[in-house]
């Protein structure tokens, strides 16, 4: 009751960011369900500690750009994916759970076509997931409980992958599922320039063909 009427009243205006901490799994769900599916904020639990965020327009557009020169990658290599963008992935026995802001599978896309619910305890976690301006701890250790190879963070007008170990999440120099291609370089020149979504995109098309036929 206490969380219900909390969140009912809870206003996260854009580029804010709202922290609960100490919260069991059972008011972490209480919370999802209040929060709705048709929302536009985007949350990250982890061990009690969870964070709603509400993105800006500039993040927004960062995001879709990224994930659109990504499927324009995937399509000149001739490469199967699929997206499940910012579904709700979480693990009770992990006390984790993350809506990415864009993600796609890649090795099991064809397990994950026509999915209705997602249940982390049998179904994969996503290849690769997209974050904009991910600087939390939280949505950092709820990716590595979930077991996600790849995070491409947007960061200060770049470009930055971050790769899965034993260890933790690593900073790499090259892509886990496009080790062949200069993606960071590729990508990030297109994130810093005021060009159209759809210039970008022909232009970041051209720029793969180029570097796959050199």
């Amino acid at each position: 009751m206490v969380a219900s009427i909390f969140i009912d009243r809870l206003e996260v205006q854009a580029g804010q960011r709202v922290h609960l901490h100490d919260l069991d799994w059972q008011e972490f769900e209480q919370i999802l369900s209040e929060l709705g599916e048709k929302r536009a904020t985007r949350i990250a639990y982890y061990e009690g500690d969870l964070e709603i965020r509400m993105p800006l327009p500039e993040h927004e557009r960062a995001k879709v750009l990224i994930s659109n020169l990504l499927v324009i990658l995937l399509e000149e290599l001739d490469l199967d994916w699929e997206s499940l963008g910012s579904s709700t992935f979480k693990k009770q026995s992990m006390k984790a759970g993350i809506e990415p802001d864009d993600c796609f599978y890649l090795k099991n896309c064809r397990a994950m076509v026509g999915i209705k619910r997602l249940d982390m305890s049998v179904d994969p976690p996503p290849d690769l997931s997209i974050e904009v301006d991910l600087t939390s701890r939280t949505q950092i250790s709820a990716y590595q409980a979930l077991g996600v190879p790849e995070i491409w963070q947007y960061r200060k007008g770049k470009l930055v992958i971050f790769i899965l170990t034993a260890g933790g999440y690593v900073e790499s120099a090259t892509s886990l599922a496009f080790p062949q291609i200069p993606v960071i370089d590729g990508i990030s020149m297109f994130l810093g320039r005021d060009l159209l979504m759809s210039d970008a995109r022909k232009e970041f098309r051209q720029w793969v063909k180029q570097y796959l036929n050199s």
